[in-house]
């Protein structure tokens, strides 16, 4: 049986067998000590029976007004815990944490390259909102797909609407504020 629970400090020290995935953006100790302290309630893992990290999910809640919203940062799950819905679980669990937060959508970023993350969002509901250029740096650089699905306070799903043209990074904050 898997358990959710709070991400604490102390497994920031047991985590490394879920984060040595080319797919796993890793980060400084003081980006994950920075989540974990301003939105501890967005940090959470699944947990196996014998105490295995399985997988875990890091967001956050940002922006203003109609672009308030919940935003997935790190979704991962170690290779051994694949195709059992532990994504899926990890997800709900950040969608249902913005729903209490009274935001209008969730969104998150994954590479274009990565169809098998892109499909599972689809298939829990997410959109593709836009593109954005050259997101992640790299031996070659690679766009990001800003993926989107609108929450119950949003009644006329106006944080969907697509974007028809990429944005680039630099772009993102005057784009949003629109």
């Amino acid at each position: 049986m898997t358990t959710l629970r709070p991400f604490t400090f102390d497994d920031l020290f047991k985590f490394n067998n879920v984060n040595l995935d080319p797919l796993t953006e890793t980060y400084g100790m003081s980006f994950y000590t920075q989540y974990l302290a301003k939105w501890p309630e967005y940090f959470q893992l699944a947990e196996s029976p014998s105490g295995q990290i399985m997988g875990y999910i890091m967001g956050k809640v940002e922006g203003r007004q109609h672009n308030w919203h919940g935003h997935v940062t790190a979704l991962t799950v170690s290779p051994d815990y694949r195709r059992l819905g532990l994504a899926a679980l990890l997800m709900k669990f950040l969608e249902d944490v913005s729903e209490k937060k009274r935001a209008y959508f969730v969104d998150l970023f994954v590479r274009k390259s990565n169809q098998v993350a892109i499909n599972m969002y689809t298939n829990l509901g997410y959109i593709i909102y836009r593109t954005i250029l050259d997101y992640y740096a790299g031996d070659q650089d690679e766009d990001a797909l800003d993926m989107r699905k609108a929450l119950s306070r949003d009644t006329k799903k106006k944080s969907i609407i697509p974007y028809t043209q990429p944005v680039r990074m630099e772009d993102l904050h005057e784009a949003d504020m629109q």
